[in-house]
C-alpha cells in the first residue's frame, strides 16, 4: 500500500484481502507440500545436483 500510486487505498487493500482469502482458501495440505519437497529433493540427489549450483560440463 505504501508504494501504490492509487488514489486511495482502500481499493488496492480489497483487492489484496480478496487475493489472501483465496489463497488461503486454496492452500495446499501441509503433508502434500512435504512430500513434494522431499521429491524434489530426491531427484535432485540423484542428478548430483546441490542448490544453485550450475550443471557439470563432462569434456
Amino acid at each position: 500500500m505504501g508504494n501504490s500510486d492509487h488514489p486511495n487505498h482502500t481499493v488496492p487493500a480489497r483487492k489484496l484481502q480478496a487475493y489472501l482469502r483465496r489463497r488461503n482458501a486454496n492452500a495446499r495440505h501441509p503433508d502434500v507440500l512435504t512430500a513434494q519437497r522431499r521429491e524434489r529433493a530426491r531427484i535432485r540427489s540423484e542428478k548430483q545436483r546441490r542448490w544453485g549450483r550450475p550443471a557439470r560440463r563432462i569434456a
